[in-house]
């Protein structure tokens, strides 16, 4: 695609207006509505793929070869359409899935059946399914592409862009590289838009949803239904978080942190436009519900683009016994030794049995005198999984422990899913922008990124220098402790990415920042966190954001869609975290 006549940034002074419309698909079905009549946009974004999700939308093209998108978007447009062309607001989302081509045809036909004329235009080139052998059982195989052919749709005069599988951010830095005319080496200008777009993409997170200190904010903001988050991108690449005034939640420092440390890792972030260096945001109160981001820096991004591998793995079921009263273990080690026996002649290829030891002694609520015993068996034949393990369940109802009951009737077992990720030559993916028109236009990688060209002398390099340690403030002055839930000086939000754990742990003060960093190291976190001590756990300091970011590798198994813990996508580690308690100074307390 050929770059535009390059405007510079600097005469570009109205910033452009973001927001966003959904987090996941499933998200609050009325927020497009919301977001169109709620206030001033120039922008309406929607972020509907999770890792996960291009499984379910995998299997549903299997089943009908015309759909494989968000299907709910496509309702939300039936409204949506003539709101966002009475108020001239372009509409970006990745609802395309695993058929954008698709989704893009059944907006043109509802237009006509609504009466409303736009522009549609579409990104494909993210489907790999073909051009590799990838191994047995792959469903689809999408590489991350970047926000380039989003951004020349855009310059052709779409009003809608539907993509399949982009970075989340690039739905912001597409639309934002159009507007401002920025150019594949504007580094530090796409890496403040890509910053922008992570704090936008999930939705109501960014406004005080999933917040720590949430009982704290709930004196000063209506909590119950927080409205969706808007980025005002200036020319520069900074922007300001707020949202429509009169809606629900709140934006603070606080709550664009959490947002900010939600499934990243090291101070940077690899993407397809731009690596940008978290360790360079600088957030700042721009007044009542506006938190400025400024100083981001950006670095090339890398030759390869990451791409989603998903698969049916097998089948799983699982079975919760409720246990009451007394002899608690000895009635978990009597059903575990029955159900076993039961299975030795067709025993699951695996079988996890968790004790959750919720009951307690002289309990008044008998919900609160029971514990629960789960019982998560896997296997590759769903006959291993089904009747063969319901029945031989249900079949001891009279024959094992005193007060024997489950929690709801085992089933014949489900399928189950997982995600990998893979890496790929960015050089050899075929990314292209269908214009509104149905020219085909090919985008090619930023000239910024290294090849992978064997004939180039730079391929194979080691990549960018690691990133320094940052230097680290004087420890808080010794001082009288006393012992406390973490939880009452951090903040903290986890999220998984495959089959690893990320927990960024944050605080609002300088001193509880000297505390921290010294206090919360490899080993302190593992102790509070038994269960992360087997897996390799790297910590990284954000200075900037007063926050450290853990990643556990592995602690998710195969990844959330395999289910392999109790908590299968890491989202309440955090809040585990913070209820483990350790000595605090009692001058943060």
């Amino acid at each position: 695609m050929t770059e535009p006549p390059r405007t510079p940034p600097s005469l570009l002074r109205e910033p452009l207006r973001i927001g966003n419309a959904s987090g996941f698909y499933g998200d609050r079905f009325s927020a497009l509505r919301e977001m169109l009549t709620g206030g001033p946009l120039d922008v309406l974004t929607g972020d509907y793929l999770a890792e996960l999700t291009m499984l379910i939308l995998g299997r549903d093209r299997l089943k009908d070869p015309r759909r494989g998108y968000a299907t709910s978007f496509l309702c939300q447009l039936e409204e949506g359409l003539g709101l966002a062309a009475d108020r001239g607001v372009k509409i970006v989302a990745n609802a395309g899935g695993v058929n954008p081509a698709g989704l893009a045809r059944e907006i043109r036909e509802l237009a006509d059946r609504v009466g409303v004329p736009v522009r549609v235009a579409h990104v494909e080139g993210d489907d790999l399914r073909g051009e590799r052998d990838w191994g047995t059982g792959v469903l689809t195989a999408n590489a991350y592409l970047g926000g380039a052919g989003i951004a020349g749709c855009l310059r052709a005069g779409a009003d809608i862009v539907v993509t399949g599988r982009v970075t989340d951010a690039a739905l912001v830095t597409g639309p934002a590289a159009a507007h401002f005319g920025w150019l594949c080496d504007d580094l530090d200008a796409l890496a403040g838009s890509v910053v922008a777009g992570h704090v936008l993409e999930c939705g109501t997170q960014a406004t005080g949803g999933n917040y720590s200190f949430f009982e704290e904010l709930s004196r000063t903001a209506d909590l119950r239904h927080p409205g969706f988050p808007v980025a005002e991108i200036h020319a520069d690449g900074s922007a300001v978080i707020t949202k429509h005034p009169g809606t629900g939640g709140a934006v603070t420092v606080g709550t664009v942190t959490a947002q900010l440390l939600y499934e990243t890792a090291g101070p940077r972030y690899l993407g397809p436009d731009v690596t940008a260096r978290l360790d360079t945001v600088r957030l700042s109160d721009d007044g009542p519900d506006r938190v400025r981001i400024s100083g981001v820096r950006g670095e090339a991004p890398p030759a390869t683009l990451k791409t989603g591998l998903t698969r049916v793995a097998g089948w799983r079921n699982e079975v919760v016994f409720v246990l009451t009263g007394l002899d608690i273990e000895g009635k978990a080690r009597l059903v575990r030794e029955q159900l076993e026996a039961s299975l030795a002649g067709r025993r699951p290829a695996e079988l996890r049995w968790t004790l959750a030891r919720t009951d307690r002694a002289d309990a008044d609520v008998q919900e609160e005198a029971s514990a629960l015993l789960r019982l998560v068996v896997r296997d590759p034949d769903p006959e291993s999984v089904g009747r063969a393990v319901s029945g031989a369940a249900i079949e001891l109802a009279l024959a094992s422990y005193p007060g024997f009951h489950v929690t709801a009737p085992p089933g014949k077992g489900t399928p189950y899913g997982v995600f990998e990720a893979a890496y790929v030559d960015a050089y050899s993916v075929r990314h292209v922008a269908v214009l509104p028109d149905g020219t085909r236009v090919r985008v090619p990688p930023s000239t910024a990124a290294p090849s992978m060209d064997p004939a180039d002398e730079t391929a194979g390099a080691e990549g960018p220098e690691p990133v320094p340690e940052p230097a680290l403030p004087p420890p808080l002055a010794p001082g009288p402790t006393r012992r406390a839930p973490l939880g009452l000086v951090a903040g903290a939000r986890s999220g998984d990415k495959g089959g690893s754990a990320n927990v960024g742990v944050w605080v609002r003060g300088d001193d509880a920042w000297r505390w921290l960093v010294h206090e919360l190291t490899v080993e302190r976190f593992c102790e509070l966190l038994p269960e992360t001590a087997p897996f390799a756990v790297e910590r990284h300091v954000l200075p900037n954001l007063r926050a450290l970011n853990f990643t556990v590798a592995g602690l998710l198994g195969e990844g959330g869609g395999a289910q392999a813990r109790f908590d299968p996508q890491a989202k309440a580690v955090g809040e585990w975290l913070r209820a483990r308690c350790l000595e605090i100074p009692e001058v943060l307390l």
